[in-house]
């Protein structure tokens, strides 16, 4: 779990857990505190449109958040920060930091991650379960549609044994219009 020489990690609370599209050679489940994750970014490139938002998640500030870190190689450093950066900054409603995990065992390190910016437009807040659940329906966006982006998260969760309530309504909630029609059908 320690980075040598010029390794570092980077951390993932959404979609870098399931598609952290760079080069690593370590991935670890990991805890960071302070900063908890949550679905209150509009998306207005990756998953909505500025005219047609979807929801995406941010880590925001308070309480802890599980996810993976993923230990990049020294050699790497320089592209995987390009690719992090035009990723995950796009319209800059994220901030990046560095910011302290825990590892199982308890192993501390330092690791990059992208909090979210609450003085920024597409910050969402807390929003109402019925409104996360109709902006995630309808949102689509340049990585496809709201929905697979959240059940791919909900899913790798699961995969962690991470409980996460208020996707798990979000889950529930984009099939239950499914069940309805083949129950009609």
């Amino acid at each position: 779990m320690a980075t040598t020489g010029d390794d570092f990690w980077v951390f993932g609370y959404g979609s870098l857990m399931w598609r952290p599209g760079f080069e690593f050679i370590e991935k670890a489940e990991a805890r960071v505190h302070g900063y908890h994750r949550s679905l209150c970014v509009f998306s207005h490139v990756h998953r909505g449109t500025p005219e047609r938002p979807g929801l995406v998640l941010g880590l925001d500030y308070g309480g802890s958040c599980q996810g993976v870190a993923f230990r990049v190689p020294a050699a790497a450093r320089t592209e995987t920060l390009a690719y992090l950066r035009a990723r995950e900054l796009v319209t800059s409603v994220y901030v990046e930091r560095t910011v302290g995990l825990r590892f199982a065992g308890g192993v501390a390190a330092r690791a990059l991650t992208f909090v979210v910016d609450r003085a920024h437009e597409q910050y969402a807040g807390r929003l109402p379960v019925e409104e996360m659940a109709r902006l995630v329906a309808h949102g689509v966006g340049a990585s496809g549609a709201n929905p697979d982006y959240v059940r791919n998260t909900f899913e790798h969760l699961q995969q962690l044994d991470v409980h996460d309530a208020a996707l798990a309504e979000i889950v529930r909630r984009l099939a239950a219009p499914a069940e309805t029609q083949r129950r009609s059908a």
